[in-house]
């Protein structure tokens, strides 16, 4: 019998929000990330060390800021007899630095949410985003194919869409508003002359266009079985050349290993190929970790999805970058033996737990207090409800110590979208939403921008509840250390989505 524990909050890097809710909802996360933190070190144990976090396969990457923007205005709708109103704000190219190395170049798809300083992003799936459930979102990879810095050439650029000289500022800006346009159904203007032409020259020509392939994942990311038998397949999807393959990290010791079909074994792998674990006969019940690597160009037009509260964004450019992914398998003697995997499912506003048994005996969970069997040999996939903007946290164990965290937040609308149905199941309080927008509409961070914008990038991204937060934390961190004393021997070890 498996137990399933969940947990959420709603998490938030707004700034000028109505009193109360602009304090409570940081603290809310605060204290969230608190909890998750200290769990996660609770958790740690023999598979630690692999520890994927949430990251399905691709690049993970840390946000540098904003650094090639120009102005733009956003009108916002008044409601019932609020007039309109207008915001300027910087819009243009963020940059990111690639784990393992590497620089990728984005635009921001959720024009009222702020991004955070240093948030880190994972390569994500589109029906894992807003755009799963935006019948534009191919022109806005049309888009990004058809501009800068795609079109790296200025004057031709210019030429094709009629605007008049382009800068790499008002070009950025352009692209940034034409996108703006499909991803947030934002009516927003470019300042700059020249860079509005762009924006709606990209606008009117754009063609839907499919999502691109991830750069690198492993299908499926969970494999069971017996010992004494080869685990599999895990199939490699990348568009590199070629992925190396690393072992599990205690290889040596256990005598697991990566193989092909036939038992060879495997250090390289291209697209498409195969791979196996290994496990010895009589090797105690247990679970590995293969993880794949390569250096590639990302593919313009991926997601990439903030860890935390903070704006999507979409690749607009890569430089050569590592990108990785990880699959485990777990192998039992006798009983159930579960394969788990979870994936977060925007259509249906939950997330996705898929289970594999592979073993002789039925497998039991109780995912939202529901519970579910799984046949021996059968798989079987639940989604657990999930609200808009909501952390979650799920934990299933089972026989033999066995254990699979995941965690994550289900963001799966535009903050906007978001904002206008509060607005609407508040009777419609249009100006309180209207300040919430205009304040939250600007990315929170500086770059080298034209002047007279970055005073206004840098308020968005702080808070008046900051000398609290920072209280709240230093109060975490003794709560979590105790937490940790009394429980890392309780917790199973964790498998991040």
């Amino acid at each position: 019998m498996l137990s399933v524990s969940s947990a959420s909050a709603a998490p938030s890097g707004t700034t000028g929000a109505p009193p109360g809710r602009g304090t409570l909802r940081p603290v809310a996360a605060l204290l969230l990330f608190g909890l998750v933190g200290a769990a996660a070190l609770v958790g740690a144990g023999p598979a630690a060390a692999d520890e994927p976090g949430r990251h399905h396969g691709g690049a993970a990457a840390v946000l540098d800021g904003l650094k090639t923007f120009d102005s733009a205005v956003l009108r916002i709708a008044g409601k019932d007899r609020t007039p309109d109103r207008t915001q300027e704000l910087p819009a243009g190219l963020f940059e990111m630095t690639v784990d393992g190395g590497g620089k990728l170049k984005t635009y921001g798809i959720d024009l009222h949410n702020p991004t955070q300083d240093q948030a880190k992003y994972l390569e994500t799936p589109w029906a894992e985003t807003s755009l799963g459930g935006n019948r534009n979102a191919g022109k806005i990879r049309w888009i990004l194919q058809h501009s800068y810095p795609q079109v790296d050439d200025l004057a031709a650029l210019a030429e094709a869409a009629g605007t008049g000289p382009l800068t790499e500022r008002t070009a950025a800006a352009g692209t940034q508003v034409a996108i703006w346009r499909y991803s947030d159904d934002a009516d927003v203007t470019a300042a700059d002359q020249q860079a509005e032409k762009l924006a709606d020259w990209l606008q009117r020509n754009a063609r839907a266009t499919k999502e691109p392939r991830a750069a690198l994942t492993l299908e499926p990311a969970a494999v069971s079985g017996r010992a004494g038998e080869r685990l599999g397949p895990v199939t490699v999807r990348t568009a590199a050349d070629q992925v190396s393959v690393s072992p599990p990290v205690d290889a040596a010791a256990s005598g697991v290993q990566v193989t092909d079909k036939t038992g060879a074994p495997v250090t390289e792998a291209s697209d498409g190929d195969r791979l196996y674990f290994s496990v010895p006969k009589d090797t105690a019940d247990g679970t590995a970790a293969l993880t794949v690597q390569a250096t590639t160009s990302v593919p313009v037009g991926l997601a990439f999805a903030g860890t935390g509260r903070t704006q999507t964004q979409i690749l607009a450019g890569s430089s050569e970058s590592t990108v990785s992914a990880r699959a485990t398998a777990t192998w039992a003697e006798t009983g159930a033996v579960p394969a788990l995997t979870a994936r977060k499912n925007c259509a249906k506003g939950g997330v996705d737990i898929t289970a594999a048994n592979r073993g002789d005996e039925p497998f039991t969970f109780e995912p939202a207090g529901v519970e579910y069997t799984v046949a021996a040999g059968e798989t079987r996939t639940v989604t657990v409800p999930v609200a808009e903007d909501q952390a979650y946290d799920f934990t299933i164990t089972g026989p033999a110590g066995f254990g699979r965290t995941f965690t994550g937040r289900l963001d799966c609308a535009t903050s906007g979208s978001v904002l206008e149905k509060e607005s609407e199941e508040a009777g419609g309080a249009g100006n309180d939403v209207g300040t919430q927008s205009a304040q939250r509409s600007a990315p929170a961070t500086t770059g080298s921008g034209t002047s007279g914008l970055e005073g206004d990038l840098a308020a968005t991204g702080g808070s008046s509840a900051t000398p609290m937060l920072a209280a709240v934390a230093i109060g975490l961190l003794g709560v979590g250390g105790g937490a940790v004393f009394l429980l890392r021997r309780r917790k199973p070890h964790t498998d991040g989505e």
